[in-house]
């Protein structure tokens, strides 16, 4: 009896490998048609390399050109530096804003216009004002990415409730340990929210600053490979750009995001 609760026990402590199988290779079947497909049509109708290489041909276009890596390191070290000045402005002031309500509806207007104004519509002042190069780049992202992060984590703060933010206070706790240990933590899911989002819409604002104010970067290599007609590392170019924003999202701050609600009980973990 012992060694069969033993065996039991084990066997419900390991993961079901088809569950494991099917949370791995199920979001890669679309992929995998959709280069079947490309293969295919490649096959059947055999287009001119400069109007649609073979997989194969875009696969390897990235280690057949030196400035590649180059050309990746200067887009996602862009992305790095102007989301972090973005998550770190974008949350304190978020947390200042939120803090107080007149000022909450007050920048509230402001706020949504400025979401819905895109940030690469700020490409051409930003040239005018910083020159080609980092520094705009830095800025378009920083657009991108601020009012997101600064929107969502202005609401998360407004909708911590005042019963919560009134008990510590009651209990002898200052302005200052309410705003660390109840109102920033009641807000993180939306303050994750925001910098998922906001990381996203970054990603593709440097992308898009680079096309017409770098000349290093994803953007900028994929315009340069334009002139010569090299649509294999067009391609790849943006086969890269794709595969960068989807690992960001889905391997960094989708789990983050998941682990934030579950930790403040928005939603109960998976089995």
């Amino acid at each position: 009896m012992g060694g069969g609760e033993r065996k039991t026990t084990i066997s419900a402590a390991s993961p079901p490998v088809g569950k494991t199988l099917k949370k791995w290779l199920l979001p890669a079947v679309p992929f995998a048609i959709l280069i079947a497909l490309w293969g295919l049509a490649v096959v059947l109708f055999d287009p001119p390399v400069g109007v649609l290489p073979s997989p194969t041909q875009v696969f390897e276009a990235p280690f057949n050109s030196d400035p590649y890596l180059a050309n990746v390191g200067a887009s996602v070290q862009r992305l790095i530096l102007g989301f972090l000045v973005a998550a770190s402005t974008g949350v304190v002031v978020g947390v200042a804003a939120g803090l107080s309500k007149p000022i909450a509806e007050f920048l509230g207007p402001l706020t949504t216009f400025m979401n819905a104004l895109s940030g690469i519509a700020w490409i051409p002042l930003a040239v005018a004002w910083f020159g080609p190069g980092t520094g705009m780049v830095v800025f378009i992202v920083w657009n991108a990415a601020f009012f997101l992060v600064f929107g969502n984590t202005m609401l998360g703060v407004r909708l911590v409730p005042d019963v919560l933010q009134n008990g510590l206070l009651t209990l002898g706790a200052s302005r200052m340990d309410v705003i660390r240990q109840v109102i920033v933590p009641g807000a993180m899911p939306y303050i994750m929210s925001g910098l998922r989002s906001g990381l996203g819409f970054g990603w593709r604002a440097v992308i898009a600053a680079e096309l017409v104010g770098a000349s290093l970067g994803l953007g900028a290599w994929i315009f340069e490979q334009q002139e010569f007609s090299r649509m294999d590392n067009i391609m790849a170019g943006a086969l890269t750009i794709g595969v960068i924003g989807m690992v960001m999202d889905r391997w960094l701050l989708a789990p983050l995001e998941r682990r934030t609600i579950e930790r403040w009980g928005m939603v109960g973990s998976s089995s």
